[in-house]
């Protein structure tokens, strides 16, 4: 007998009963994952409905702001195109503008250089008027003010290349206040009232012996007695007998009316000699013709008259003031002003 019949077979187990598909649990399992599943899709669907709705809505209003948005860039195309154009416009304006400018400033600058030779030309005229009255007249008076008023017409315009020169003239002025003051002027006119009244100066030998005034004018004389007679004519005699003459003086000189004439005329050209020293500040002259006719007034005249003692006080005078002053030169403002004006011309 084989081992096999020796040992019974085991029968197999019997199979429990199955269980209701509901029972079990892998059932609800997949029911639970089936219904997750679900509620997701129902859920993502509803969200996806919703998205799309928002994204047509969003959709509808980028389509109307794009729309919108070509209607503000036509606008803004055509603005942009109306710019240009009037920019055009004012860039041409614009460059007629800068033509009519660049024409006003050299019209300005053609101006201000003429109105600056102008002055400086007003300037040279002062400076050489202060230089005439220097040379001619010895006018210092007039000199400063021809020089203070060339100062003047260069300050109206406060340019720097002015103040060199300012600077000379303010110079030239203080050594002009510094010079001693001679009135020629006023010389002159005393010397010309002199000359003028030369013809009516009565001369010495025009003196004659005073009368014996009455008693009083219009009153009746009292008849004289015999004895008043007798003394008169006593007195009379006496008086032919003894003469009285003074020695300390020259006897008036007799002068023809062509003599006279004649003296009257040279002492009016030595006054006017006098005249032309005091101009030119020849102090030499000026003394020794006034000393000439000083001499000529009180040898030919009757100094005992106001008038030539005017005249002869009046010469003494003028012969006593100093007239030979030593004037300053103006040779450093004519310098300075050369030189403004050459450095002028070199631009």
């Amino acid at each position: 007998m084989s081992e096999s019949s020796q040992f019974p077979v085991p029968l197999p187990a019997p199979c429990p009963p199955r269980l209701p598909f509901w029972r079990n649990p892998w059932f609800w399992v997949v029911l639970a994952v089936l219904g997750l599943a679900f509620w997701q899709w129902f859920e993502t669907r509803s969200r996806l409905a919703d998205t799309q709705q928002e994204l047509a809505r969003r959709l509808a209003e980028s389509e109307q702001t794009v729309k919108e948005s070509a209607t503000l860039v036509g606008k803004a195309m055509e603005q942009t195109a109306e710019l240009q154009r009037k920019y055009g416009a004012l860039e041409a304006r614009l460059g007629e503008f800068q033509g009519q400018a660049d024409a006003l400033r050299g019209l300005y600058q053609e101006a201000a250089i003429s109105r600056d030779d102008a002055l400086l030309a007003e300037a040279e005229q002062g400076i050489n008027i202060a230089v005439q009255q220097l040379q001619l007249s010895g006018n210092v008076q007039a000199a400063i003010l021809a020089l203070q008023a060339a100062d003047e017409r260069l300050a109206r315009l406060e340019r720097p290349q002015f103040l060199p020169l300012r600077r000379t003239l303010a110079r030239d002025l203080e050594r002009l206040r510094a010079t001693p003051f001679v009135d020629v002027p006023g010389m002159n006119l005393r010397l010309e009232n002199v000359i003028v009244g030369v013809d009516k100066l009565p001369l010495a030998m025009e003196l004659l012996p005073r009368s014996k005034a009455p008693a009083a004018d219009g009153a009746p004389q009292e008849p004289a007695s015999w004895w008043a007679k007798l003394l008169q004519e006593g007195w009379q005699e006496l008086k032919g007998l003894v003469r009285i003459q003074r020695f300390d003086r020259q006897e008036p000189v007799l002068l023809s009316v062509d003599q006279s004439l004649i003296l009257r005329e040279n002492i009016k050209l030595r006054l006017l000699n006098a005249r032309l020293a005091l101009l030119s500040r020849d102090q030499w002259t000026f003394r020794n013709e006034l000393k000439v006719a000083h001499g000529w007034l009180e040898q030919y005249f009757n100094t005992e008259e106001k008038s030539v003692q005017a005249a002869l006080a009046a010469l003494k005078q003028l012969s006593a003031t100093d007239i030979a002053v030593e004037f300053p030169s103006l040779n450093d403002s004519l310098s300075a002003l050369q030189t403004l004006k050459a450095g002028r011309e070199k631009r």
